[in-house]
């Protein structure tokens, strides 16, 4: 579990990254949950757009992911949902305390 200080760190991270994933009509399948489980174990971070067309809002889309891959949900502002892992082995980013 992150604290909002923390969070407000990873959202301030996220600001200058552009979304690497998109969620579209097709909604969150399981090969795209595999692909951004993957990219947190290298990036820690990432950065999705759920796109108009999508039947999924930001913030379903982010609650399903984070549950799924167990990432911390950071936050999910309009179409833009943003997710931190921790890689265990090689840490990237180093949280505030």
């Amino acid at each position: 579990m992150i604290t909002s200080k923390q969070r407000a760190y990873l959202k301030k991270l996220a600001s200058s990254i552009t979304p690497t994933f998109q969620i579209g009509k097709g909604g969150v399948i399981d090969s795209q949950i595999a692909q951004i489980d993957d990219y947190l174990r290298v990036h820690e971070l990432v950065k999705v757009k759920v796109l108009d067309n999508s039947l999924y809002t930001a913030k379903e889309a982010l609650i399903e992911i984070s549950e799924k891959i167990n990432a911390e949900p950071v936050c999910s502002i309009g179409s833009m949902l943003i997710l931190y892992k921790k890689n265990p082995k090689e840490p990237k980013i180093i949280l505030p305390r």
